[in-house]
This record gives structure tokens, C-alpha cells and sequence, in this order.
């Protein structure tokens, strides 16, 4: 693995190259469908933490890259590109399935001797071996393009077809890696793990996020004022969440 702050720079992965001066980072994952840009209303810095949104091949800016297929192969790319960052105290961030290849990569990245997280924050997302219960898997493509098309209403956007096809294809895809995959039984984390539930969240209950209890010797569980996609106007709870650990 190569490092040192040119790979940071011409790193594809984050939308801004990381700060060599921060001195902590928290890298955060988007839900299917979305890129980086899920983030964008989140400030460049929580207190000293530095913000780093995290940017999967196959979408926005990275449409021209082919997609990662599944979450092993985007811990595996991902852990390259996050190795030379990992010199100071970092956590990740997860959103909905973004938690799934956030928990992917913690193991890989513990499996090949490197720093651990201080912290894995999970939101709005069952535990890996609960994941293939997601209502959303079972659904039709029309039913994916209706949930585009009120995902995008509901950001204050009137969808065009064109928007829409395009966030269906990149859904469909990230679909097709959540649904393949698999994991029987609970990999235990080196690393505190805090799970989010959204009060006002109409498809993830409270109950459903319990299966996280087996993942680590030090589960915390918070609920937030808001609902699923609340988190993309990082609201202040949710702010002071991710940062008092630090």
C-alpha cells in the first residue's frame, strides 16, 4: 500500500482532500443510492474532528468509475485508500446500508494490523446478520423509481425524468450488492459501536436495531428527534452525538 499526503490528494474516495493538519477524522458512509453529496449540508469540521465524506465508485462524480459489485470488494479498495489517513484518531459514520461496508472495513482494516476506529456510529440500520430483512430489497424497480421520486421531493426537488433514471440506476445497483449480502453470525468490533435510531423513522424501529448488542463489548444505543434522511441536515443533536466521544 502505497501513503503519505499525494495519495490523500489525488485520492478519488473523498470529495476534499483530507487535512493534513486535522487532528482527528470521522469518515462517513452514505445509503444506497446516494454519494458524498448526502453530507454536503454537514460542516467541513465538528469542534476539531474533520469531516470526511466518503465517495463509493458509480455515482456522482465517480459515475464514469465501475461499481464496487459488492461490500467486500468496497472494504477491500476502501482500506488502500484509507490506510495512509489512519495516523490519528479517527471513527466512521454510517448511514441506513452505508453502515454495512463501514463495519466491512473496520474488520478488514483490523484483520491487516491497522489503527481501529475509535468509535463506529450506525444510523437507521439493522445489524449486518439482520440486513437482508430491508423492506426495500423485496421491491419492484417501479416501486425503487416511486421511492427516488419522493426521496427527491421530499429534499425540495421536483424530479425530472432524467434525475430520476439516473438515481434508479445508481439504486439498483448498490441494491443488487445489499442483497448479496450475507453474514450468518456476528463478527465482534475491536471498537465502541453507537447505534442512532430516528424517532420519527417509519421503517427501522428501535427493536430492530437490537441485534447490534453482539458486535462489541461496548454498545450504546441514542434516538434522535427526526426521521430517516434527517441526518443529511445535520441536526444539532446529532452533531454533538459524533463528537462528545472525542
Amino acid at each position: 500500500m502505497t501513503s503519505g499526503p499525494t495519495t490523500a490528494t489525488a485520492s478519488p474516495w473523498f470529495v476534499r482532500p483530507p487535512s493534513p493538519e486535522a487532528t482527528a477524522r470521522l469518515f462517513c458512509f452514505p445509503f444506497s443510492g446516494s454519494g458524498a453529496s448526502a453530507f454536503s449540508a454537514w460542516p467541513a469540521a465538528l469542534d476539531d474532528v474533520e469531516v470526511c465524506p466518503v465517495q463509493f465508485p458509480g455515482r456522482e462524480n465517480r459515475l464514469a468509475h465501475p461499481h464496487y459489485g459488492t461490500y467486500d470488494n468496497l472494504a477491500a479498495d476502501l482500506t488502500e485508500a484509507l490506510s495512509p489517513l489512519l495516523e490519528r484518531p479517527y471513527a466512521f459514520f454510517g448511514h441506513c446500508a452505508g453502515a454495512l461496508p463501514a463495519y466491512e472495513t473496520v474488520l478488514r482494516l483490523t484483520a491487516l494490523g491497522l489503527p481501529a476506529p475509535e468509535c463506529l456510529f450506525v444510523s437507521g440500520q439493522p445489524a449486518p446478520h439482520d440486513a437482508s430483512r430491508d423492506r426495500m430489497l423485496t421491491m419492484t424497480e417501479d416501486e425503487l423509481r416511486a421511492e427516488v421520486e419522493a426521496f427527491i421531493r421530499g429534499r425540495g426537488i421536483e424530479p425530472r425524468p432524467d434525475m430520476v433514471e439516473l438515481g434508479l440506476m445508481v439504486l439498483l445497483r448498490d441494491h443488487a450488492a445489499a442483497g448479496a449480502y450475507r453474514r450468518q453470525e456476528p463478527a465482534p468490533l475491536p471498537c465502541p459501536v453507537v447505534v442512532l435510531h430516528w424517532r420519527d423513522d417509519p421503517d427501522v424501529s428501535l427493536d430492530d436495531l437490537q441485534g447490534w448488542l453482539a458486535y462489541a463489548d461496548s454498545v450504546e444505543f441514542r434516538v434522535l428527534d427526526g426521521g430517516h434522511h434527517d441526518f443529511m441536515d445535520a441536526p444539532d443533536e446529532l452533531l454533538k452525538t459524533l463528537t462528545r466521544r472525542w
